[in-house]
């Protein structure tokens, strides 16, 4: 009984100063947001502001410009909800697709979108980019919303491995019922599948919002900027960086996305666990 207690203590300090080394970061940024810039890297090993300020909030707050960093979030939940309907769209349709219909060379396709999955981005950036451009898209949202609505592979594959967990059977009554090919898919598969898309929800919402690299290529205009994209402005290489207020605001953009993190935790580890992608 002893050494079973030993092991049980052993085991949450061990787990808890792993989570204090991984919040440690987090927390750094939160307390650099409250000192003056000039003083943030001279008392970096220190957490405590000294002294307390609030400036860096407001000044962060402001923008550039004519363009506050409310347009910039503004800007960024556009982004994100366009590319979030495209991706729950186009992957539920295409993995039932997938995971449903019988179809000549299913899987090589299949492989095929798997290998797709391998591919890093810069291959295929330079490409895109002379697409997009002649396609007189620069400058606009379509070059970063438009191939969402062509599905994603990460999340074709989660949603096939999720609904070949579901039982044909409920196909066969539904057939039986009247429902066709696509009946099937709105009244039987994707009302079962609703953890998955949570799920491809969640992770879409976290990787559209921090994305630096696409507004980079394809955004001009300040007015259409990201916050990812504002924040960078904070920093310069010519004048001096205004660390305290890119920090201000990266704690402020930091509030959705942990917003949506403890509203839908649950249903992420539904999702992961119930689609075979654990383990």
């Amino acid at each position: 009984m002893k050494s079973k207690h030993i092991k049980k203590l052993v085991y949450h300090v061990f787990v808890g100063g792993f989570a204090i080394l991984l919040l440690y970061p987090v927390v750094w940024l939160i307390m650099s947001s409250f000192k003056p810039s000039e003083r943030i890297f001279a008392t970096a090993e220190s957490l405590i502001p000294q002294p307390f300020v609030l400036g860096n909030y407001a000044q962060g707050w402001q923008g550039f410009g004519d363009y506050g960093f409310d347009t910039y979030i503004l800007n960024t939940f556009i982004f994100v909800i366009l590319v979030l309907i495209g991706h729950l769209i186009s992957c539920s349709l295409i993995a039932f697709g997938f995971a449903r219909l019988n179809f000549a060379g299913r899987r090589f396709w299949f492989s095929i979108m798997i290998l797709t999955l391998m591919l890093p981005y810069e291959i295929v950036m330079i490409p895109q980019y002379i697409i997009f451009a002649q396609l007189d898209w620069l400058n606009s949202l379509k070059p970063l919303v438009v191939p969402a609505y062509f599905g994603h592979p990460f999340f074709i594959f989660l949603l096939v491995q999720f609904i070949r967990t579901i039982p044909r059977e409920l196909d066969e009554a539904a057939i039986i019922d009247g429902c066709n090919t696509f009946g099937i898919y709105r009244r039987i598969i994707l009302p079962l599948i609703v953890p998955a898309l949570a799920t491809t929800s969640i992770f879409t919402f976290y990787w559209t919002w921090d994305n630096l690299l696409g507004p980079v290529l394809y955004l001009n205009s300040p007015s259409k900027y990201t916050v990812s994209m504002a924040l960078n402005m904070f920093l310069s290489n010519e004048t001096v960086s205004n660390w305290g207020a890119m920090f201000a605001m990266s704690v402020a953009s930091l509030i959705p996305v942990f917003i949506i993190f403890f509203i839908f935790q649950r249903y992420v580890v539904d999702g992961i666990s119930t689609s075979g992608l654990k383990g």
